[in-house]
């Protein structure tokens, strides 16, 4: 089981802090570092310290960092044009030399767009889009060197694009698709994901989510076999009392709410919810960290964690 950090730094989080998290991870031996792709903090008014961009903070992360596998979960294609993905993405992977994988999404935060004039079209037209986004940013990487790449759809059109710049990692950088929808999210998923991840959802429901993505692989003429499947959950642990009570009222939640919803408790407490998930049939789990203060939280769940689930 390869377990990863996964920050909201949309809820508050500079540059520096995201830096000092993702060395930390690196240097305590988990498998990567990723990041959400938000413009606008949820859930309360204060908005300090704004956001920050996804690849430039990825970008300047790979060139501090030296292992540690760096990506998002999700990028919104809404955000970027696939052609601009397609250069960011493949720019930070060889910054990093090889070390990247793009989460792509369709978007759903329609605050974060009106607050920055990004359009948000209707659901259909957002998935439609990010299926002609995948087919571009799969297609333009995977070009020859001697060839151009043309498309022509509905939403994007690209004419003679060198296709440049390549990416370090072979054949591609690996593509995450996540979400649980119940169609069309396990359509693309199947069809074009390296990995599927599900957030925030039971052992029951991600089962639902699995079978529904292998199902889907299946139709597309490729084996569910292929797919790395994963899971996204809030992640407390706290060996005594105190210290797990601490740990959840500093990111305001209680321990019932993350012991029903995430992984919350003991270290032999969180192995033994993470087992449930490797049962059906999980290969990682993204340790959604919501305190970026607390690097104490970190080596604990190093500690904790990744030698018994190796």
């Amino acid at each position: 089981m390869q377990l990863r950090i996964f920050i909201e730094p949309q809820q508050g989080a500079t540059y520096s802090t995201q830096l000092r998290v993702a060395k930390s991870a690196e240097a305590l031996g988990f498998d990567a570092f990723f990041r959400s792709d938000h413009y606008l903090r949820m859930g309360d008014s204060k908005p300090n310290p704004g956001p920050t961009d996804s690849w430039i903070t990825l970008g300047a992360i790979a060139r501090e960092t030296s292992t540690i596998a760096l990506g998002t979960l999700l990028t919104s294609a809404t955000f970027r044009t696939p052609g601009v993905t397609a250069i960011s993405v493949a720019q930070v992977d060889e910054m990093s030399n090889g070390r990247v994988e793009l989460g792509l999404g369709a978007g759903w935060f329609g605050q974060e767009h009106s607050a920055y004039g990004i359009n948000f079209p209707d659901t259909a037209e957002r998935f439609d889009r990010l299926k002609e986004q995948l087919e571009i940013i799969i297609g333009l990487w995977s070009t020859s060197l001697e060839e151009t790449f043309s498309y022509h759809g509905r939403y994007y059109t690209l004419e003679n694009s060198p296709a440049l710049p390549k990416p370090v990692r072979k054949p591609h950088p690996p593509i995450i698709i996540g979400g649980r929808g119940p169609k069309k999210t396990p359509a693309l998923a199947g069809a074009f994901a390296q990995e599927y991840n599900v957030p925030f959802a039971s052992v029951e429901d991600c089962k639902v989510q699995f079978d529904a993505v292998s199902n889907a692989a299946d139709q597309a003429n490729r084996s569910p076999s292929e797919i790395i499947y994963s899971v996204a959950l809030a992640t407390c642990l706290g060996n005594d009392s105190e210290t797990l009570k601490r740990r959840a009222a500093s990111i305001g939640r209680s321990v019932d709410d993350l012991s029903e919803n995430g992984l919350c408790g003991s270290s032999a407490q969180i192995i033994e919810k993470i087992e449930s998930y490797r049962a059906i049939g999980a290969k990682r789990i993204y340790l959604q960290i919501l305190d970026l203060n607390d690097l104490d939280h970190l080596a604990d769940l190093s500690d904790g964690l990744i030698k018994q689930l190796a």
